[in-house]
């Protein structure tokens, strides 16, 4: 029997270098899960203590705790100090922590007892003393120390069981952090407030639901925010992107092309407050004599004078709306009249040969050849017009339903003090950008791909 079991296992084939590759894999593979399912269920707990610590009651004079100072008590004391001190404190303190910081990229990821350690305490310390810098309140301690410690056990985790490494993930994560902070402080967190703003009423004690989107589609100032908007985000980058496209074929083919576009691109380089003032001569209306071109022009042929931004409904809004397109004009010129230019002759010339005419060759060979810069100057000029506040504001102040989203929503806060109103407004501004943006990167994979 022994015998036999020698033999049997003595014809039995070895693992082959296949085989052995094809089991480690496997077992990188379920590593990687269990490092995805860990790291997934820790950024749900994150999000959960985010959300608890935001929508918790607030508690009344609850003072604040810190470390025995805090970010609060140094931007405090350093705007004490005479201004001459204070640039080189900020110079010498921007320069310790990018010191530090590129210390522990440099050393921090070296294999190494040593080195495991000091990766282990940074992890939590880092945030740790990050968030209690902020001076959190006592009754957000808790949260706060919770969601810091997550945060460092989820990244020592992760680095710990990097397929490159320990050390890799660490090194990128901390060479990334001061980005990722300026980000999250400067953009996410606003995001996230303004969003739970939405649902609160004016002083933001309250939980009123969906009352303030209702507000928004419902009172006619709101109402006119959406539906210029609507307006602005249809009109604008289509007259703009068609009038462009204009002056680049055919700027391109006359004498002194380089005067001509720079003459067309000049209303770009003005401000839209700069421009508002300017066009609020040329609609300008007053008893007497006419300032404002369009009146001087309609009083000279014996008619009387016209207030026109105060025709409503819509035709405010239109002449806002030239505004805006005379100083988008230029950039739609300069990107457009560049991709007519990089469009291959080699496919003009085959066109004409087979007697496509200009047009039929300015529509089947040209705007295919340049579709991906329309794309590109269509959603910038739209996203530009769902937040234009300027040439509101200076020409109209939003009266006669003229207003915009990005308008009033400053000036419901600013003026009215409803930052639930505001929040909301900016919701649904955020709701009409997001489209816009997804579009805008689908569009350029997909030129990859053909590239």
């Amino acid at each position: 029997m022994t015998d036999t079991t020698k033999v049997s296992e003595a014809t039995e084939p070895p693992l082959t270098g296949t085989a052995h590759s094809d089991a480690k894999e496997a077992g990188l593979s379920r590593r990687r899960r269990l490092t995805v399912i860990v790291v997934t269920i820790g950024f749900i707990l994150i999000a959960a203590l985010v959300l608890l610590m935001v929508t918790r009651p607030p508690a009344e004079d609850a003072p604040p705790t810190s470390l025995g100072f805090s970010f609060n008590s140094f931007m405090r004391w350093l705007g004490d100090l005479n201004p001459i001190l204070q640039i080189p404190i900020v110079l010498v303190v921007f320069f310790a922590v990018v010191g530090i910081i590129l210390l522990l990229i440099e050393y921090a990821p070296r294999p190494g007892k040593f080195y495991f350690w000091l990766r282990l305490v940074t992890c939590f310390a880092i945030p740790v003393l990050a968030f209690m810098l902020l001076r959190p309140y006592q009754n957000a301690v808790i949260y706060v120390l919770a969601i810091a410690v997550l945060l460092g056990a989820l990244l020592f985790w992760a680095d710990y069981r990097a397929r490159e490494g320990a050390g890799h993930l660490y090194q990128l994560v901390l060479f990334a952090a001061p980005a990722l902070t300026l980000l999250v402080v400067g953009l996410l967190y606003p995001a996230v407030a303004t969003f739970v703003q939405s649902f609160f009423d004016k002083t933001g004690a309250e939980f009123v639901g969906m009352e303030n989107y209702i507000w928004v589609f419902t009172n006619p100032q709101g109402f006119w925010s959406v539906i210029n908007s609507i307006i602005w985000v249809i009109v604008a980058p289509t007259f703009a992107t068609i009038i462009g496209l204009a002056y680049a074929v055919f700027i391109d083919r006359a004498r002194g092309e380089k005067v001509l576009k720079v003459l067309i691109f000049m209303p770009f380089a003005i401000s839209f407050v700069g421009a508002g003032i300017i066009w609020g001569f040329m609609y300008d209306y007053q008893q007497g004599n006419q300032l404002g071109l369009l009146n001087a022009i309609v009083t000279a042929f014996g008619f009387d004078p016209v207030a026109w931004l105060s025709i409503t409904p819509l035709v405010n809004t239109l002449l806002l709306l030239v505004v805006f397109i005379w100083s988008q004009t230029g950039l739609a010129m300069v990107i457009l009249s560049a991709a007519v230019k990089a469009v291959p002759t080699e496919q003009i010339e085959a066109a004409a040969l087979d007697g496509a005419s200009a047009w039929q060759r300015f529509r089947n060979v040209t705007v295919p050849g340049i579709r991906s810069s329309i794309v590109v100057v269509v959603t910038t000029i739209a996203i530009g017009a769902l937040k234009i506040y300027d040439i509101v504001a200076v020409m109209t102040g939003g009266r006669n339903d003229s207003t915009v989203l990005a308008f009033e929503m400053v000036n419901q806060q600013q003026r009215f003090q409803s930052y639930g109103h505001s929040a909301a407004l900016a919701v649904v501004l955020f709701i009409f950008v997001v489209p816009l943006i997804v579009f805008n990167v689908i569009q350029i994979r997909k030129q990859r791909e053909i590239r």
